[in-house]
C-alpha cells in the first residue's frame, strides 16, 4: 500500500510540474509577450549601436590627433610665415562664366552628383 501511495504522489507531482512548465511556455508565446520581448531586444540593439558609434567617434578623434601630431598640423604657427590663404568655393559671377552657382536660376541642372532620382 505504501508503494502505491508513493507512485501516485510521484505521478501527481510530475503532472503538476509538467502542467506548470507548459503553461509558462504558452504564456511566453502570446502575441503580447512576443511584442514586449521584441521591443526589449530592439532597445538593447539600439543601445549597443549607440555605444559602438561613440567608440568609433572616440577612436576617430584619437586617430585624428595622432595624424595631426605626426603631420605637424597642430604645431604652433611660425609668426614669420604669412597667413594661410583661403580659397573661395564658388567662382565669382562674370560675363565669361555664366553658369556660376550664384547666378544660376536654372533648376534642371543639379550640382548634387549623388542624386538617386
Amino acid at each position: 500500500m505504501f508503494r502505491r501511495t508513493f507512485w501516485f504522489t510521484a505521478g501527481a507531482a510530475a503532472g503538476v510540474w509538467a502542467t506548470t512548465k507548459v503553461n509558462r511556455k504558452l504564456k511566453q508565446l502570446t502575441p503580447e509577450s512576443l511584442a514586449a520581448r521584441a521591443a526589449d531586444k530592439a532597445l538593447e540593439a539600439g543601445h549597443r549601436l549607440k555605444d559602438f558609434a561613440l567608440d568609433v567617434r572616440d577612436g576617430m578623434a584619437e586617430r585624428e590627433a595622432e595624424l595631426g601630431e605626426a603631420l605637424g598640423v597642430n604645431a604652433p604657427v611660425d609668426p614669420e610665415l604669412p597667413a594661410q590663404r583661403r580659397f573661395a568655393l564658388v567662382e565669382p559671377v562674370t560675363k565669361k562664366n555664366p553658369k556660376s552657382l550664384a547666378k544660376s536660376t536654372d533648376t534642371t541642372y543639379s550640382y548634387n552628383r549623388n542624386e538617386d532620382h
